[in-house]
């Protein structure tokens, strides 16, 4: 296993770890104060939330699959 290229993250792999970090402390605050800051900044329902809950869920998916790639090499 070449370690040198799992510690390069490119533009996409860091997008997406920035993405499912805010999606999961959204959810933490969600769960815990019921507070959702998505729809607080967008507004519930709007456009932009909608495309923000959209990226973090493509986001994830990019991170799974890449998780799975990781486990082959």
């Amino acid at each position: 296993m070449n370690f040198n290229k799992m510690n390069k993250l490119n533009a996409l792999d860091l997008i997406s770890l920035i993405l499912m970090i805010v999606g999961g402390l959204n959810w933490g605050l969600v769960g815990v104060i019921n507070l959702n800051i998505v729809d607080a900044i967008f507004g519930v329902g709007s456009l932009l939330s909608s495309i923000v809950y959209i990226l973090v869920g493509l986001a994830s998916v990019y991170i799974l699959v890449m998780l799975g790639k990781l486990k082959r090499a």
